[in-house]
């Protein structure tokens, strides 16, 4: 059987739908002279399952993260970005992280819900939330579905801090919960602008909003008194570092206050979807882009230690991280904002609750 390779699709990302790591079979695309039902160059739809999840708060203990907790309303995110580093997490599913990521998405229809519950617990001691830490919150499904919209009613209605992180203009959807929120420094909100090229976006994260579309984001939550943040993530040596400047320039002009820049992470599965994508999308550039991803990583495409799994090691990782903080210091991007307020944290009365006939 001859194997038939998998052309690039417009408006997703991976290419291949490689099988998961742990299964124990490999399925490649192949042509048994007889004809078949899926073809190459077929569009592949987008399909949506229900998650089954009991609990939404997820806690880590990586000292790489300023954030012990997140909630993550969907798995699998539609944006498609090839770099994702949430990408292996669809193998727990048996599902490839390559298309299938991208097309199956996993929604949690009783996020808020049990978010309120978790808050309602004796044992909760409040501290933020991170919103959209794994898979973004405002992916195009949000629209219909508004489950992001639920878990930012349910933190209103608490007092409960949240840090929200997306890559989508779809948060202006909510300034009418952000704004209020952002009087009592519950709130900030943390954009991501890897390119300010948008053939590079499209090819990159293709169902993500457009650089311009993210930076009037900004300018309008700013505007509503919303603090801002830029993520300048991921950076990826020979592609799209020599923007980085010029992004935290157009991120402070549009009134973030803050920046961070991560190194790209190809942890598992990740590494050969992006080099399939790179030798696709900018082939006379693939070998010197991975050759530079092996000097910032000890000669190897990832490298997972705690410490320096975010930015890298050696000359070119380190000149990156000098050009991010002089950029900041002159564009004053290390302002720190005061921290979230965790002191006015009350679950307000439960429905039935007899409280609420006082």
């Amino acid at each position: 059987m001859d194997e038939i390779r998998r052309q690039a699709q417009k408006g997703r990302g991976a290419i291949s739908n490689t099988t998961s790591r742990y299964e124990r079979e490999v399925r490649v695309l192949g042509d048994d002279g007889w004809g078949g039902s899926e073809r190459p160059d077929e569009p592949v739809r987008t399909l949506l399952f229900d998650d089954s999840a009991r609990t939404v708060i997820s806690r880590n203990t990586s000292p790489d993260i300023v954030f012990e907790r997140s909630v993550n309303p969907y798995r699998g995110c539609e944006h498609a970005c090839v770099y994702c580093f949430a990408r292996p997490t669809h193998a727990y599913l048996g599902l490839s992280p390559g298309l299938d990521f991208e097309t199956r998405i996993f929604r949690k229809a009783r996020a808020a819900e049990l978010l309120a519950t978790e808050l309602r617990a004796r044992s909760y001691v409040c501290k933020p939330l991170a919103l959209g830490a794994n898979t973004d919150p405002y992916q195009p499904v949000e629209r219909e579905q508004r489950i992001t919209r639920a878990i930012l009613e349910v933190c209103r209605d608490f007092n409960q801090p949240v840090m929200v992180i997306t890559k989508s203009a779809l948060v202006l959807r909510d300034l009418d919960i952000l704004a209020p929120m952002a009087e009592r420094r519950l709130v900030n909100v943390a954009l991501s602008l890897t390119t300010l090229d948008r053939d590079l976006a499209r090819r990159l994260e293709p169902r993500a909003s457009a650089p311009p579309r993210r930076l009037a984001a900004m300018r309008e939550l700013t505007a509503a008194g919303v603090p801002v943040a830029v993520l300048a993530s991921p950076m990826i040596p020979g592609l799209n570092d020599h923007e980085l400047e010029a992004i935290l320039a157009a991120a402070a002009e549009a009134g973030a206050v803050q920046a961070n820049h991560i190194l790209l992470r190809l942890p598992l599965e990740i590494k050969d979807l992006f080099e399939e994508w790179l030798r696709e999308h900018a082939p006379n550039r693939a070998d010197r882009v991975l050759s530079l991803i092996r000097q910032c990583r000890e000669g190897e495409l990832y490298r997972s230690r705690f410490g320096s799994r975010m930015k890298g090691t050696g000359p070119v990782a380190e000149l990156l991280s000098q050009r991010f903080r002089l950029a900041c210091r002159r564009l004053g991007l290390n302002g720190r904002d005061a921290d979230l307020n965790c002191a006015d944290f009350r679950p307000p009365p439960a429905p039935g609750d007899q409280l609420t006939l006082l």
